[in-house]
């Protein structure tokens, strides 16, 4: 398959928030182009994108993974829904084996060990990291224990059957593992390479935190009880923020293999992960300090081009950093936006086979219009992203 990719770019401009903080609690910075920019990690994006895709019914549940420690009790439920004999203690030691056949390593964490050395009941073991696994590679799993349920050690000792384990967590990846990539440290053949890379997003301003001090009042205080019952400092900042995601749909497609249906094309998984992804990224929110500050906004302006050169961030475009001197961000990010975009797909772009889409809301973002196709909504955009995501997928190698 020819190598080619899906760029989203994003202005966004969020009120006083602290959507993702730092080891002291205040939101996190960078620098670039030499003063400080507000910056949300790829990290806590990627979670958002992520948790999207199940809150929307973005994709069925059978499409996505599970990322937990607690692979062992996420198993050991499937095997009780599957067989209802197969309870308690025995679906966790089923369970614990084969995960353990598979090369992943288990320990009951000393912790809750120590708080339950006095009950009748051990606590189930846990993976030693956290463990991505889609849902058929859980169901799988539920069912090999199933079978050598009668005797699992011998049942695992039979190369095939062990072998089998192996081959059913490594195969059927969900959206969300063939999107963001597994990484298990001792187990490197479990990796997946991420077909999704995700930029911090930065201010395309200076930005300097500010602190909110606040105060509680205790309800029950009286009158002859001055003073608040609590008292305390809340950093944040506002900003309009850049933000940027590079999806390479070869490397989606090779991820998914035959995705997770027998009835339908190649095509048709890779066209849902991508229109999955574009919408979840769009439209997704990281949730720090969400219930303090509602910092409830949606892009302003959304730009996704379809190339088949290399990914092409356009961040420079804000090296310099928007002054604002009208009082606002948005209105120069944009125009400065769509003056650099251009530029930079002149000098290195590959006009004849990328295709743009914009999305955009209000008279300050007018000029994006220009850099591609207007769409009247997001669900038309992802919708003609996914139409030709496919087109390109059925062109001859």
């Amino acid at each position: 398959m020819n190598r080619f990719f899906l760029d989203v770019h994003a202005l966004q401009t969020v009120p006083p928030s602290n959507l993702n903080r730092d080891d002291t609690g205040a939101p996190k910075t960078a620098v670039y182009g030499g003063v400080p920019r507000a910056r949300v990690s790829s990290q806590a994006w990627k979670r958002a994108t992520r948790t999207y895709f199940d809150d929307e019914r973005l994709l069925d549940p059978s499409e996505l993974g599970v990322r937990t420690k607690k692979i062992v009790e996420v198993i050991a439920k499937r095997i009780t829904a599957l067989e209802p004999s197969l309870s308690g203690e025995t679906a966790v030691l089923l369970t614990d084996e084969v995960v353990k056949a598979t090369g992943l390593k288990t320990e009951v964490p000393k912790r809750k060990a120590s708080a339950a050395k006095d009950s009748d009941t051990a606590p189930p073991p846990e993976a030693k990291y956290l463990v991505f696994l889609s849902a058929r590679q859980l169901d799988g799993l539920a069912r090999l224990a199933i079978d050598g349920a009668a005797d699992i050690t011998a049942f695992l000792k039979d190369k095939t059957n062990k072998d089998t384990a192996k081959e059913i967590a490594d195969s059927r990846h969900s959206v969300d593992i063939a999107l963001f990539g597994r990484m298990v440290a001792d187990a490197a053949d479990y990796n997946v390479d991420a077909a999704v890379q995700v930029a911090h997003a930065i201010s395309v301003h200076r930005v300097d935190n500010e602190s909110d001090y606040y105060t509680a009042v205790d309800d029950e205080n009286t009158e002859e009880e001055t003073g608040a019952g609590m008292i305390g400092t809340i950093d944040f900042n506002s900003a309009t923020l850049y933000r940027y995601a590079a999806l390479g749909i070869h490397q989606l497609a090779k991820n998914l293999g035959q995705g997770l249906r027998d009835d339908e094309p190649a095509t048709e998984p890779v066209r849902r992960a991508v229109e999955a992804f574009v919408h979840s990224f769009a439209a997704s929110l990281p949730t720090g300090k969400i219930n303090t500050f509602g910092h409830h906004t949606l892009p302003d302006a959304l730009v996704v081009k379809l190339r088949t050169t290399r990914p092409i961030s356009f961040v420079a475009a804000f090296e310099e950093p928007v002054r604002g001197d009208q009082g606002g961000h948005l209105r120069e990010a944009s125009d400065r936006l769509a003056a650099y975009v251009p530029d930079i797909e002149r000098a290195y772009g590959h006009q004849e086979s990328t295709q743009t889409w914009v999305l955009r809301v209000g008279p300050n973002t007018l000029k994006i219009g220009d850099l591609g196709t207007e769409s009247a909504s997001l669900a038309d955009l992802v919708a003609a992203v996914g139409r030709a995501v496919t087109e390109r997928l059925d062109e001859p190698v």
